[in-house]
């Protein structure tokens, strides 16, 4: 610490009142606060890679020339093994988020604003940040290629999946391996991958975000560090909330390139989150199962939980790695604590069982088995109508187009507000007074397109707020789902 102390003093003219050192995380630089005699702090960095550090201030530089939110360097020791950088405060967005985290990946609306507000930034540091930068300066390297993915595919086999003793042909992993990296780098791109975008790595400066450790970064596609954000194993967002945040993200984007196409945004976005996952996996490992970081250790469960649901997906044309994979999931249980338990929100109660139905006022309103005589029934027809449309004449509310049209056109949005604000009430009553059925059903001309996304959209609702079951039936198109 004494180099940092010297640092400090020939850039200031004095030395700091105090210096305290900063908790750790997974990163091997040691952070300090130092305070001058008279009030202000700065940052003290203390690393062990030269280069590492260099990649930092480097890039540190050129991102406030182009007065990006980042940490200004104020002072650099002769063998760049130190440095000083402003202080961007104590409150991180992952410590901003803690409620929702905690909830079971229920974020009140402050939480969601500076999730948006966040997601909307990122396409400015990538693009703007990528603008007149010298790649070359990266480390350890400058671009995100063949070579670097097959290291992070072997990071993930060598430190995870061999560490939970799955048998695999190693020959035939490593075909599917090289298919997937030869597919994550068919694209050319000149944005900045930030690489590790989480909410560690995001400060809240005056409310404002602000990006730190991006010493890894490099030239590379800009769907990384989407998939890096919204798939963090331990924020829990909902199917819905990362949807509405891609899409943000999508929107801030076209401000600063020509986007893909919706359709094809999202499924390489799937792609990455896949790779992003496997990745983190084999992070998670070596810092967990050979390291013994118990933070890592905690954060596999809902990474697999994540892999679980990818798989879900049944996209990926990579036949050997998924049979792996699914073996993989199978080994780990299933979460059951993703959301807050019904003993958690009322101790007092009997178990609830809610069905949502999707249907066609053509065809009748669904009957009620259980003798309780039925439930809520609402009418989605006041709602603008995909169906009178060609091209969504053959989709359903469960097809991401269907979604989309449903989202930007927004009534069924503001529908879908009250019947929450409706449902919610009612669950908490029932559950309070020991009912243990409830029957929400939605209705429409073909019950194929709004009255399926609405009852879609509240039996997620309902199971991820409550933690409860829920049987969803969506009754025209044959399809029925048990969220337990």
């Amino acid at each position: 610490m004494k180099i940092l102390v010297d640092l400090y003093k020939e850039w200031r003219g004095m030395e700091p009142a105090t210096c305290t050192q900063l908790p750790g995380a997974g990163s091997n630089r040691v952070y300090y606060r130092m305070t001058a005699p008279h009030g202000g702090s700065v940052i003290g960095v203390v690393g062990t890679s030269r280069e590492e550090n260099h990649a930092f201030i480097t890039l540190s530089r050129h991102f406030v020339s182009r007065h990006l939110p980042v940490p200004k360097v104020l002072a650099v020791s002769r063998d760049e093994l130190c440095y000083l950088q402003t202080d961007l405060g104590s409150l991180s967005l992952f410590d901003a988020l803690k409620g929702g985290r905690e909830a079971g990946g229920i974020y009140n609306l402050a939480e969601k604003e500076l999730l948006v507000k966040t997601i909307r930034l990122l396409p400015r540091i990538q693009i703007e940040g990528g603008h007149g930068l010298d790649f070359s300066q990266c480390y350890p390297q400058a671009e995100f290629d063949v070579e670097s993915v097959m290291f992070d595919l072997n990071y993930f086999k060598y430190c995870f999946l061999k560490a939970t003793d799955i048998d695999f042909h190693e020959l035939k992993l490593e075909a599917d391996f090289r298919l997937m990296a030869k597919d994550l780098t068919s694209e050319s791109c000149d944005a900045f991958l930030y690489r590790d975008f989480q909410a560690r790595n995001i400060m809240l400066k005056d409310g404002e975000p602000c990006f730190i450790d991006f010493q890894g970064g490099r030239r590379g596609p800009y769907y990384y560090d989407v998939a890096s954000f919204l798939w963090q194993a331990s924020a829990r967002y909902s199917h819905k909330l990362r949807r509405e945040l891609v899409y943000e993200y999508y929107q801030a984007l076209s401000q600063y390139i020509e986007v893909p196409s919706h359709r094809h945004f999202v499924d390489r976005l799937s792609l990455f989150v896949l790779f992003r996952t496997l990745q983190v996996l084999g992070a998670y490992g070596f810092r967990g199962y050979f390291e013994r970081k118990q933070h890592f250790i905690d954060s596999i469960p809902p990474a697999i939980q994540n892999l679980r649901e990818l798989l879900q997906l049944d996209c990926f044309h990579y036949p050997y790695m998924m049979d792996v994979l699914k073996r993989l999931c199978e080994k780990f249980p299933q979460l059951s604590t993703l959301t807050p338990q019904p003993s958690t929100l009322h101790p007092q109660h009997l178990p609830l069982v809610v069905r949502v139905f999707s249907f066609s006022y053509k065809k009748g309103i669904p009957e009620d088995e259980s003798g309780n005589g039925g439930g809520y029934v609402f009418d989605c027809r006041s709602t603008h109508n995909p169906g009178r449309y060609e091209q969504y004449k053959q989709l359903t509310g469960l097809d991401d187009p269907v979604i989309r049209f449903l989202e930007d056109d927004g009534e069924i949005l503001t529908f879908l507000d009250s019947v929450y604000k409706l449902a919610d009430h009612h669950v908490e009553r029932y559950m309070e007074r020991g009912f243990t059925s409830l029957m929400f059903s939605f209705g429409c001309t073909g019950g194929q397109h709004r009255s399926v996304y609405s009852a879609q959209h509240l039996a997620e609702h309902l199971h991820q707020k409550y933690g409860i079951e829920v049987r969803l039936c969506h009754r025209e198109q044959k399809i029925t789902q048990t969220l337990k």
